[in-house]
């Protein structure tokens, strides 16, 4: 009975432990349910980040811990976006009102012309429509700026035309007489520059009474000057420099609305801040025949279509030049280039004189003494085909530090220049004579042609008359005698 007391006991007492047990477990899992961390999302978005951006980048090398040009480049180009979103929209709801005016337009002038039966011819003398200004509440300093930060409006050097070295073609007249035309003189060239560009751009008097050019072309090998020539226009007449070039307007305001308000914003400034020189360098990539295949992705004839409406704009108050520079002008079509261009100037490779001239001054120009052991006419002679560009790189070879401190113990020889001449490729004859040949084809050319041969009619028809007369006064005389 006793065991049967025990063993009764023992199995109460079980039963009280195991049901203390399964409370202090429901105790204990009461007590360990957590709320979840606010600092969850954080750890997990830099652990992702981590893995994404760092765990593969070598920084063993960025011990300064150096920004990461290409991670702040994402992050601000979701921003730009956004930004050029807002202004596209707004663009693109500005061209949809335009549209609509002008669908009403046609509608409303269409019923009329149906009320009233025939139309009636349009008078002349109608008001020109004043074009719309895309950025009225905008100042020009803000345009300015904007400007500048794109790389379309651009410091230019400080070059003065006088640093633009060259001599008269002396035989000019000489090759003319045997029916040779001879390329303009460097001389030449640096006339046609104050006449047709630091004139009438430095003084309105000059531009309101000369005639009225909007457009220059300068055309002519590498290393001859264009681009030293376009800077010392503006450096002469204080003008603002705007380049318009197709490699320089690349990816910038995208599409047609982008390439209208680009024309507004920098033929505005030019006008508001007068005298002003658009510079297109390359400009045959504009007018190119046909776009290379490496080049059809920067879209180079974006502005073609558009000039004729640019030079239209342009009035005859408008102290605004564009200048053109290539090397390579058979490239482009003839006819839309020589439309958009009003005068072409050829820039020729220097002539003995000029080079003579030119030697002296750059290796002066570079620290250079010159001495009677320094052949300067030999060295002129020697280096026909070679541009003032490719001149001023062997100065420059030649005349190194250690170089100019043994001048006074060691002078300068011409054979010194030869070796690095000849690292570099020259302009040929018929690199020249393909320039004439080109020009020859342009308006400008073939009135020229038809103007000298003109000239040389009218010469023939006076010699031939003066023997006439001659031939008539003999007759006379020997009939007197006779009598």
């Amino acid at each position: 009975e006793k065991k049967e007391k025990k063993s009764a006991k023992g199995k109460k007492e079980k039963k009280k432990k195991k049901k203390k047990g399964k409370a202090d477990k429901e105790e204990e899992e009461e007590g360990w349910k957590m709320a979840p961390s606010q600092f969850l999302s954080t750890v997990v978005e830099g652990q992702r980040i981590y893995e994404g951006v760092w765990q593969n980048r070598d920084e063993h090398t960025n011990l300064s811990q150096k920004y990461v040009a290409e991670l702040i480049k994402e992050d601000k180009r979701q921003e730009v976006e956004d930004e050029i979103r807002v202004q596209v929209d707004e663009l693109m709801r500005q061209e949809l009102k335009n549209l609509k005016i002008a669908v009403d337009r046609d509608k409303s002038t269409k019923k009329k012309g149906k009320k009233d039966g025939k139309k009636k011819k349009s008078k002349k003398g109608k008001k020109k429509k004043k074009e719309k200004d895309l950025t009225a509440n905008r100042t020009i300093d803000s345009l300015f700026e904007e400007l500048v930060n794109e790389g379309l409006l651009i410091q230019p050097k400080n070059v003065q035309l006088s640093d633009f070295k060259g001599e008269y073609n002396y035989l000019g007249t000489t090759l003319r007489q045997t029916d040779i035309e001879p390329m303009p003189s460097l001389s030449d060239v640096k006339q046609l520059i104050t006449l047709y560009g630091i004139l009438p751009l430095g003084s309105q008097a000059v531009h309101e009474k000369a005639p009225l050019v909007k457009s220059l072309m300068l055309a002519g090998p590498s290393g001859v000057g264009k681009e030293m020539l376009v800077h010392a226009l503006c450096t002469e007449t204080g003008a603002n420099l705007f380049n318009l070039s197709s490699h320089n307007i690349a990816g910038k305001y995208p599409g047609k609305s982008g390439l209208q308000m680009m024309i507004h914003l920098v033929f505005k400034v030019a006008r508001l801040l007068q005298p002003s020189v658009v510079w297109i360098d390359n400009a045959e990539k504009t007018f190119y025949k046909k776009v290379p295949k490496e080049e059809k992705g920067l879209d180079p004839k974006r502005l073609k279509k558009s000039f004729p409406s640019i030079l239209k704009s342009l009035k005859s108050e408008d102290r605004v030049l564009i200048v053109g520079t290539t090397r390579r002008p058979f490239d482009a079509e003839l006819k839309s280039f020589c439309r958009t261009f009003q005068k072409i100037v050829l820039i020729p490779r220097p002539d003995y004189t000029s080079r003579f001239v030119l030697w002296k001054t750059i290796i002066q120009q570079n620290g250079g003494i010159l001495t009677h052991s320094l052949d300067m006419s030999s060295l002129a002679k020697i280096t026909d085909g070679y541009t003032q560009g490719h001149l001023t790189q062997a100065a420059k070879d030649v005349l190194t530090e250690r170089r100019i401190k043994q001048l006074h113990t060691k002078p300068l020889t011409a054979v010194e220049f030869i070796p690095p001449l000849a690292r570099q490729e020259p302009v040929y004859q018929e690199e020249e004579n393909s320039f004439k040949d080109w020009f020859v084809k342009t308006p400008l050319g073939k009135k020229r042609a038809k103007a000298a041969t003109e000239s040389e009619n009218d010469g023939k028809e006076k010699g031939q008359k003066g023997k006439d007369g001659k031939k008539g006064k003999e007759a006379k005389k020997k009939g007197k005698k006779k009598k």
